[in-house]
């Protein structure tokens, strides 16, 4: 399996991003897709294969987490960014296959947000 992001960069504060992370392999239905940073390490979103979402406080009311399971991908709107939001974002699958609980990681994608 492999995870590929895209979507970050640079932006004001107050302005938006959309994140996504495309996974291959067949699993992706069936996973819980999350989106980290590394500020340390924050659990920013996740959303179940059933589409319930979770998010972090810090987030709430300003990101939405979303999947296109025939597209594979999942999303992550970034509206009203403020720069304690500047962090490399790191996209996650994880699912339980037949040999067990698999996890794979993104390579990960910088977001800067200038005051």
């Amino acid at each position: 399996v492999q995870l590929v992001e895209s979507g970050g960069g640079l932006v004001q504060t107050g302005g938006s991003l959309r994140l996504s992370c495309t996974a291959s392999g067949s699993a992706f239905s069936a996973s819980v897709m999350s989106w980290y940073r590394q500020t340390p390490r924050e659990l920013v979103a996740s959303i179940t294969s059933g589409g319930t979402t979770n998010y972090a406080e810090s987030v709430t009311g300003r990101f939405t987490i979303s999947r296109d399971n025939a597209k594979s991908t999942v999303y992550l709107q970034m509206n009203g960014l403020k720069p304690g939001d500047t962090a490399v974002y790191y996209c996650r699958q994880n699912y339980m296959s037949s040999l067990g609980p698999r996890e794979y990681w993104g390579q990960g994608t910088q977001v800067t947000v200038s005051s």
